[in-house]
C-alpha cells in the first residue's frame, strides 16, 4: 500500500510521546512492504530538538511550513494514497482533516494517540485538531484507548469503525542490559498537571521517607517552582536513545496516568511497554483494563498510596524483582511490539475490504 500519515511529529520526541510511536509503526509497515510518506509541520520547538534516526527508503519524512504549503505541494500525494492517516494534535488538524476528507481517494483514518483527552475536549467544544462531525467521515478511527471507549466512538460519535491501535515498543531498542543500579525508583514522562499529584504521592513522598535510597524523575516542561526531595535526581530531557539505559539503571520504574485516561481506562502508556521490554519491574497507578495488559502481582505492581510503594520496595527480594521483570518482558514481546501493531493495522483495513498490495 501507499500510506500517507500526517502526524504531530516524527523528527522530535521532545515533550511528546507521538514520535516514538510513529517511528516504530512506520518502520514495521515499511518492513512489510508498504510505502510511507510522513508529513510533519515544521515548528521551532521540534526543530531545536531533532532526535530521529534516518528513515529507510521508500519511507519519506517531509516537513512543511504551513497549511498552504501542505495543500499546494501534497494534494496529489494524498489523492494517490491507499490509506491516509491524520493524527491527533496535528497543528490546524481540523483544517487538515477537511482537506484530507475532501481529497483522499483511498481509506481515510484518524489516529488518536490521545483519545480520552480528545473526547473530553470535544464535549467542551475545545478541540483544535478534530471536529465532532469529522468522526463519522473518517472511515476508520484508530485509538490509543480500547475498551468501552471504542463502543462510544461508534454509538455516540458516529464512527463507522473504531478499533484499538495501542502504542508499542521496538524490542531492538529496548532490552535488558547489565548496568549498575543507580535508582531505587524512577519515572520518565513529560510534566502534566493532572499527573503531578500522583507523582508526588507515589515517588516524591516515598523518597522523603526513604532518605537513604535514590530516585529519579526525567522529562521536560516541569515548573521550576516544584520542590523535589534531595534524593530525587531531576533530568530535564532524555532522548529515546537514552531511555533503555535509564530503565536498566532502575530497580523499579513508575507509571503514572493522566486523569482523562484513568477515567476511560484501557489507555496504556508507551512507557509501560518500554520499561517492560527492558525487564524493569513496573509500579503503576490503577485504572480499568490494566489487568488485561499485565497480570497484577506477577507482571506488574499496582500502587494506590505511598505506603504501597514503600512496602513493595522493602518486601520484594532481588530474585522476585528479576522474575517480575522477566515475566513483563515476555508479555510485551508476545503482544505489544511495533510488529504486532503493523499487523493489527492491516487486519483493521482488511475489515474495510481493502486490498493490500
Amino acid at each position: 500500500m501507499k500510506i500517507v500519515i500526517l502526524g504531530l511529529s516524527y523528527t522530535s520526541s521532545w515533550g511528546n510521546g507521538h514520535a516514538t510511536t510513529y517511528r516504530a509503526l512506520i518502520r514495521e509497515l515499511g518492513a512489510r512492504g508498504h510505502e510511507i510518506v510522513f508529513l510533519e509541520r515544521d515548528v521551532p520547538w521540534y526543530a531545536e530538538h531533532r532526535d530521529a534516526p534516518s528513515a529507510q527508503p521508500p519511507t519519506r519524512i517531509i516537513l512543511y511550513k504551513d497549511f498552504g504549503e501542505l495543500r499546494t505541494r501534497h494534494t496529489r500525494t494524498v489523492r494517490g494514497a491507499d490509506l491516509v492517516i491524520v493524527g491527533s494534535y496535528v497543528p490546524e488538524g481540523v483544517k487538515v482533516g477537511d482537506w484530507v476528507l475532501e481529497n483522499a481517494e483511498g481509506v481515510s483514518a484518524f489516529y488518536d494517540i490521545d483519545t480520552p483527552v480528545t473526547l473530553a475536549q470535544l464535549r467542551q467544544n475545545a478541540c483544535t485538531y478534530l471536529r465532532a462531525d469529522q468522526i463519522e467521515k473518517y472511515q476508520l478511527y484508530l485509538s490509543f484507548t480500547g475498551g468501552p471507549t471504542l463502543r462510544d466512538l461508534e454509538e455516540e460519535w458516529g464512527s463507522p469503525m473504531a478499533r484499538p491501535l495501542y502504542c508499542s515498543v521496538d524490542p531492538k531498542s529496548y532490552f535488558p542490559e547489565r548496568q549498575k543500579r543507580r535508582w531505587e525508583l524512577g519515572y520518565l514522562g513529560t510534566y502534566s498537571a493532572d499527573r503531578q499529584t500522583t507523582l508526588e504521592h507515589l515517588l516524591a513522598a516515598t523518597a522523603r521517607r526513604c532518605g537513604a535510597a535514590r530516585f529519579a524523575v526525567a522529562g521536560s516542561m516541569y515548573p521550576e517552582n516544584i520542590t523535589w526531595p534531595a534524593n530525587v535526581e531531576r533530568i530535564a530531557h532524555l532522548a529515546p536513545a537514552q531511555h533503555r539505559s535509564f530503565y536498566n539503571r532502575q530497580r523499579f520504574t513508575l507509571n503514572v496516568t493522566r486523569a482523562d485516561m484513568i477515567a476511560a481506562g484501557y489507555s496504556p502508556s508507551v512507557r509501560l511497554f518500554e520499561a517492560a521490554a527492558c525487564g524493569t519491574p513496573i509500579i503503576s497507578d490503577a485504572w480499568a483494563g490494566l489487568e488485561e495488559l499485565f497480570e497484577p502481582g506477577r507482571e506488574i505492581i499496582i500502587a494506590r498510596s505511598t505506603e504501597d510503594v514503600i512496602e513493595t520496595l522493602r518486601r520484594m527480594t532481588p530474585a522476585e524483582v528479576d522474575e517480575m521483570g522477566r515475566a513483563a518482558r515476555a508479555r510485551v514481546l508476545a503482544e505489544h511490539t511495533a510488529a504486532h501493531r503493523a499487523a493489527e493495522l492491516e487486519r483493521h483495513l482488511q475489515q474495510l475490504n481493502c486490498v493490500l498490495t
